[in-house]
């Protein structure tokens, strides 16, 4: 479909329902026309060499395949695919022109029951996304397998996508992937098959490898009516369908620790293995959930390749890819972490929670909040804010001293299993930074404090701002600040571990400081 055309589809005459507006989305592959109840989605006319919508024919076919595949899991969302027809100097999906085009086309699906949003907005939990484990189970444990598609678990052909993937990724190195991340990912890639090539070949002997989804992320998945509807299923290749089931649940994984959900990410993982019983699924994760992060950075790469798509929206993007690919990048270097206590220390709005939250989903760490904590011990649900004075109610003297016991107590249970931890408070005084200090060293744990700073302007702006974000937890104001800032006890030369972060400077820049501090990159 020629682009001049696109603004006869944004006309509700052109729709044979009644609608009152219509939407256009795009992605790298496809224009969707939202009207008031349905979406139609037209493919674009590309060629990725994994996807060609290059002809007509092309596109009739996998509009077909797209409706047949995907009724697998949601049948009634899926209503078939209609003509695209030209009328005079435009488009319309009524009328008796010539068929242009082909879209597929849908039931539109409630914007606020999408898992994203309900992540975002804090709106789900894990019975909601037991469910959906559940619906995932089912599916795959009735999904095809056969001789035809066993070769598709093989290592090689694995390695193969793998492989794609990089040099898909050559136009984008050092945009939205640096370069040495991406020989980081491919090293630590080819060591994992070398090393584990036995775990490949008995998920292929076992019948893992199945006629799967492909594409099982936040944004396919409605929670609809107690119902769970998964749609958008890979129907372009069945090279990226026919995989190893762990594949395919490591996609859903991955994007919840990408939504910084990773107990729902366990949740998910406990209820799938619990209806499959399925426990080798677990050794190959790891893998499978770098190869989702860098397949999702790919893909939000492409649209920076796609001059149809406005600039702020590419933008987005380019930032999504980013984060996508800072993940995968984070699965590898987690693994070389030795045991480390991390903890900021720094004063309200001096961005300690934006650096301990994104560290934490970077390396898969626990992170303890004490804004979460302290309202926790006071049954006081996280939203409600207590807008008392200094040192006043709930933050007495007394009432921050079991505060930071109740920290310290959660950490010590993270480092006595084993698991490197960050504990995202003030930590105004010495004492309490030395009593961290002593709790890593019985543990054999490396102390790193996270020691955040900014100008005075931008920590008003940043209190200010975020007591509009619905679901903030702090309590932090601009009108206690100030005496906030004359009870701290300031960092000593002698104390060991200290990495200073100016957080005027872009997250991401400070977690590689972080990062290379801590030895890791």
């Amino acid at each position: 479909m020629e682009q001049r055309f696109i603004p006869s589809l944004l006309k509700p005459e052109a729709y044979p329902e009644a609608t009152v507006a219509v939407q256009l989305l795009q992605t790298h592959v496809s224009y969707l026309f939202l009207t008031d109840a349905h979406v139609y989605k037209i493919k674009k006319p590309v060629d990725f060499a994994f996807l060609n919508f290059t002809t007509l024919d092309r596109r009739r076919f996998y509009c077909n395949e797209e409706v047949r595949l995907n009724r697998r899991l949601c049948p009634d969302l899926y209503l078939g695919v209609v003509d695209v027809r030209q009328e005079g100097d435009g488009l319309s999906f009524t009328g008796e022109g010539t068929i242009v085009d082909y879209a597929v086309k849908m039931r539109r699906l409630p914007a606020d029951r999408m898992l994203d949003r309900l992540l975002a907005e804090g709106r789900v939990g894990e019975e909601e996304l037991r469910q959906v484990a559940r619906t995932i189970a089912a599916f795959h444990l009735a999904a095809e397998r056969g001789p035809e598609i066993a070769p598709y678990g093989s290592l090689d052909t694995i390695l193969a996508n793998w492989q794609e993937n990089f040099q898909q990724m050559a136009p984008y190195l050092d945009r939205t992937l640096p370069r040495a991340d991406l020989e980081l990912i491919r090293a630590w890639c080819e060591r994992f098959a070398r090393d584990h090539g036995d775990l490949f070949a008995a998920r292929q002997a076992g019948g893992f490898i199945r006629d799967c989804d492909g594409d099982i992320h936040a944004e396919n998945i409605c929670l609809e009516d107690d119902r769970v509807a998964i749609f958008d299923c890979i129907e372009f290749n069945p090279r990226f369908r026919y995989s190893d089931t762990a594949a395919d649940l490591a996609f859903l994984l991955m994007d919840l620790e990408y939504h910084d959900q990773p107990r729902l990410a366990a949740v998910v993982q406990e209820e799938y293995r619990r209806a499959t019983g399925d426990d080798g699924a677990d050794l190959l994760l790891p893998f499978y959930k770098i190869y989702r992060a860098f397949v999702r950075g790919k893909v939000e790469s492409f649209r920076l390749s796609d001059p149809q798509i406005p600039a702020e929206e590419q933008e987005a993007a380019r930032q999504r890819a980013l984060r996508y690919f800072r993940l995968a990048r984070g699965y590898v270097l987690r693994e070389r972490l030795p045991l480390t206590l991390f903890i900021t220390c720094g004063a309200m709005g001096s961005g300690k929670s934006a650096v301990a939250g994104a560290l934490a989903r970077e390396l898969g760490l626990p992170l303890l909040r004490s804004d979460l904590v302290r309202k926790e011990r006071a049954a006081i649900p996280p939203e409600v804010h207590r807008d008392e004075g200094f040192n006043e109610g709930l933050y007495t003297a007394e009432q921050t001293a079991a505060t930071y016991a109740a920290l310290q107590e959660l950490a010590e249970q993270h480092l006595a299993g084993g698991r490197s931890v960050i504990v995202d408070a003030s930590f105004r005084s010495r004492t309490e930074r030395d009593a961290c200090r002593s709790l890593a060293g019985r543990y054999g744990a490396r102390l790193r404090i996270l020691a955040t700073v900014c100008p005075e302007e931008v920590v008003r702006q940043r209190l200010t701002a975020r007591r509009q974000q619905p679901g903030e937890v702090s309590d932090g104001r601009w009108e206690i600040f100030h005496e906030h800032l004359a009870n701290f006890e300031p960092l000593a030369a002698d104390e060991a571990g200290v990495i200073p972060l100016d957080t005027i400077r872009p997250v991401s820049e400070l977690i590689d400081r972080v990062l290379r501090e801590t030895e890791l990159h």
